[in-house]
């Protein structure tokens, strides 16, 4: 398998045995911006770089990340900033707003999860939650790492390979997957490789099942000289595997 830069990281996750690539690649790259935005490189100085953090923000997950990773002056100096510009969005917002009656439908309406904005302080306030430096900065990467992993599979045999031989992927990351096959690859690539991707899918969802069964059997007085066999982490897999990421994960902080 002849690797190039852009290939590596991809290679790495799939030789890791993770219960999903992409998750791994994700980490990877989220770990890298945190360095980026709050590392010793101390880009967070720089003029043009705190200007898109200004402007940007972060969402709630990544301003957490950011407190536990350990660098408060430069998390404060960046948000000192950012709270600044908004400060100024926020009288402007006030100072534009036009409070109007909600119109009979409306008000007949019952609430959703999700519900679209009615006001333009309504607006402005959910685009600031959608909003995020950190995010945007890796899940542009992620989205080429997958693009070359569609490159990868019809141009090299042994990487088909450990594509098969893989745990499968998350759920959410399994999506991503089918919808960029439809995208990318022909009607007859695509049969191929949905022919290996959805028996994949079952068994190691399957396997992930019947881990974390014995997981909790392992609670019964009965079990508790038993071995572990492959549950003992079974927890914090399933849930990676039900929804992504990793939260058996440790705070990523600044002096690992």
């Amino acid at each position: 398998m002849k690797e190039k830069i852009y290939t590596i990281p991809l290679t790495d996750a799939f030789q890791a045995g993770d219960e999903c690539p992409f998750c791994f690649i994700e980490r990877e790259l989220e770990r890298h911006t945190m360095d980026f935005v709050l590392g010793p490189g101390a880009s967070y100085m720089e003029d043009d770089v705190r200007a898109q953090t200004d402007a940007v923000g972060f969402c709630r997950t990544h301003f957490k990340k950011m407190y536990e990773y350990g660098n408060r002056l430069g998390a404060g100096l960046i948000l000192k900033t950012h709270v600044q510009k908004k400060n100024q969005e926020l009288h402007d917002q006030i100072k534009m707003f036009s409070p109007g009656r909600a119109s009979l439908l409306d008000r007949l309406k019952k609430p959703k999860g999700g519900q679209e904005a009615k006001t333009s302080i309504g607006q402005w306030a959910k685009e600031q939650e959608d909003s995020c430096y950190i995010c945007s900065f890796y899940e542009d990467s992620c989205h080429r790492y997958m693009e070359t992993f569609f490159d990868q599979y019809k141009k090299d045999g042994e990487f088909r390979e450990l594509f098969k031989k893989s745990r499968g992927f998350c759920i959410p990351h399994f999506g991503d997957l089918t919808e960029a096959a439809a995208r990318l690859l022909s009607e007859r690539e695509q049969k191929d490789f949905f022919s290996v991707l959805f028996p994949l899918m079952e068994e190691n969802m399957e396997r992930m099942y019947q881990e974390l069964d014995w997981f909790c059997d392992k609670f019964d007085y009965r079990n508790k000289d038993a071995d572990w066999k492959t549950s003992k982490d079974a927890l914090p897999r399933g849930m990676q595997k039900a929804a992504g990421g990793y939260p058996g994960d440790e705070p990523y902080t600044a002096d690992r």
